[in-house]
């Protein structure tokens, strides 16, 4: 996830995971490709191919309608809002919070153990206070390693005191 926009008056954070849709399309491709090479030959290869293109190439169609998501935050300071807005495959969602309602963001961590090895993920999660919505909000559902997630929410509490100093200037 990446900061798009940084101004007083909206924050906009979006991330768009090209890479590994592009991945996802080039496994189906490689996989429905080689089945279709395999049916085109005939005799034997006949039920490998089918088998190659069928199932390699709908794991990868699966994997790209679980894992391809685009997420996009928008704080907006002149609506006064929050939008959480999340696309894939299976349709389009939108979430709208009152900006006041936003307390803070905070960085949500869990931690595995595997073969002897510990290791921590993040992500980044927006803080609400008050509103029919109060609680913590996950920018994004899925946790990942590195110092990502706690640049979002350093980004996005910098932002919220200077909406507030701007708010109380035009007032």
């Amino acid at each position: 996830m990446k900061i798009t926009r940084n101004t007083p008056e909206q924050l906009i954070l979006s991330d768009t995971p090209w890479l590994i849709g592009i991945m996802l399309v080039f496994f189906i491709l490689v996989f429905a490709g080689a089945g279709l090479g395999m049916l085109s030959q005939g005799g034997d290869l006949i039920l490998p191919g089918l088998v190659f293109a069928l199932v390699g190439g709908g794991m990868g169609a699966l994997a790209f309608c679980l894992f391809v998501r685009r997420v996009q935050v928008i704080l907006d300071r002149p609506g006064g809002s929050v939008v959480i807005r999340r696309q894939s495959v299976f349709g389009y969602s939108k979430v709208e919070h009152h900006l006041a309602d936003l307390s803070h963001a905070e960085v949500e961590s869990t931690t595995s153990r595997r073969e002897g090895r510990t290791r921590t993920l993040h992500r980044p999660v927006l803080v609400l206070d008050g509103g029919m919505s109060a609680g913590r909000h996950p920018v994004v559902e899925a946790y990942t390693s590195g110092r990502g997630a706690q640049h979002l929410a350093e980004a996005i509490n910098a932002w919220l005191p200077a909406s507030e100093q701007m708010q109380e200037h035009s007032q």
